[in-house]
């Protein structure tokens, strides 16, 4: 068949050499999957069983990060989702219906709570929400219609290391299923599968994209009935993921284990500093014993991140409080971590039920990359602004 120039820009049979090889994944960009005859066309989400159908789906760009997220978690199966709050919609979405009771740990991230007591609440599903260091009494709390358990260790801002195994034991002989907020630890500090965890989930936006440059949330089974269950609700829900930012991610991976080790340390000394601050009165790091937990950060992590809280003691108000963060110079203010460039954001939790009283004086450090005694002689020079 003789084709027109306009035809041969959509179908060319332009050839180019093959066995091309590289250390970089492709990036496969596409919405239609073609089909080899009208006969197997099919429009099933679980590509790993039937082939590719949709780019809705994913194309091999996706898949691989998947795969390769799956292996880190010792899981058999991870579905990516737009954000990490997008991976904890999945969960609540698929996993729960109208009447189901719902338990959560007074530290969750806020987004989480707004979504269960908003949003999930209008249709019919009923918030609990329980002391993060409960441990095995949450039991107690347990009803009949209680479906979920999310667990976040250490929790949002407050940095509560929770006893996982016992919560997941009480859980699981009431037939409930445990979820775990797992960012902090990118996954690889804390093993959930080994510690009970049905479900864990990541915002990969944070440690594993570590360059705040994408936006990616990850959820993680063993069981093929909550995959299964966790695939179908992705699918009518239509939520798919930009192989640009799949392959960012795949990027991030590569250097991944040296990011977190030199977080680690700097983290760490940076923290122990500001434990002897004067202005200090507790500093909310799991590696140290001020933190709530601590015990069981020591029992079932194999490490620490770069996040962690201060709470100043009482007397700076809240401006003060606010006139030191705008003091500082490295640490920028904005929200999510995980990335390269130190961050600081101060909150007021007061108002939340369940939160100690820590007020307005309640600051979170994102440690980054940069030099250790840079980034002390940062917060050391604007420590003044509290008592301006």
């Amino acid at each position: 068949m003789t084709k027109s120039w306009q035809t041969k820009l959509i179908h060319s049979e332009a050839k180019i050499p093959e066995g091309y090889k590289s250390l970089a994944t492709p990036v496969f960009r596409g919405s239609t999957t073609l089909f080899p005859s009208a006969s197997v066309v099919n429009d099933h989400w679980d590509q790993h069983k039937i082939g590719y159908t949709y780019g809705l789906y994913g194309t091999p760009t996706a898949l691989e990060l998947a795969a390769r997220i799956g292996e880190l978690e010792s899981g058999r199966h991870t579905i990516l989702m737009p954000g990490g709050q997008g991976a904890i919609a999945l969960i609540n979405l698929a996993m729960l219906q109208s009447g189901d009771h719902i338990l959560l740990p007074s530290s969750v991230y806020y987004p989480n709570r707004k979504l269960t007591t908003q949003l999930l609440a209008r249709f019919g599903v009923t918030p609990g929400f329980y002391d993060p260091l409960i441990g095995e009494g949450i039991s107690a709390l347990i009803q009949d219609n209680t479906r979920l358990i999310w667990t976040e260790s250490p929790g949002s801002l407050t940095m509560e290391v929770q006893d996982i195994p016992a919560i997941a034991a009480a859980a699981h002989a009431r037939n409930v299923k445990v979820v775990l907020g797992n960012t902090w630890s990118a996954g690889v500090l804390f093993d959930a599968f080994d510690h009970g965890v049905d479900i864990t989930m990541q915002a990969v936006t944070k440690y594993i994209g570590g360059h705040s440059d994408l936006l990616l949330g990850s959820v993680t089974v063993r069981d093929d009935a909550i995959y299964q269950r966790l695939g179908a609700a992705r699918q009518v829900l239509g939520c798919g993921v930009s192989p640009d930012d799949c392959s960012l991610a795949l990027r991030g991976l590569q250097t991944l284990a040296v990011r977190l080790s030199a977080i680690e340390k700097s983290a760490l000394q940076i923290a122990n500093w500001l434990a002897d601050c004067l202005e200090v009165e507790r500093v909310l790091h799991p590696a140290l014993p001020s933190c709530p937990g601590h015990e069981f950060w020591k029992r079932d992590f194999l490490g620490s991140s770069g996040v962690f809280s201060i709470v100043f003691k009482p007397g700076p108000t809240k401006e003060q409080v606010h006139a030191f963060v705008d003091g500082l110079k490295l640490f920028k203010i904005g929200y999510s971590w995980g990335g390269v460039t130190s961050l600081v954001n101060s909150y007021n939790i007061g108002r939340i039920p369940g939160r100690p009283p820590y007020e307005h004086r309640i600051v979170r450090l994102n440690i980054g990359l940069e030099s250790t005694h840079d980034l002390i002689a940062d917060l050391q020079q604007s420590l003044p602004n509290l008592r301006a």
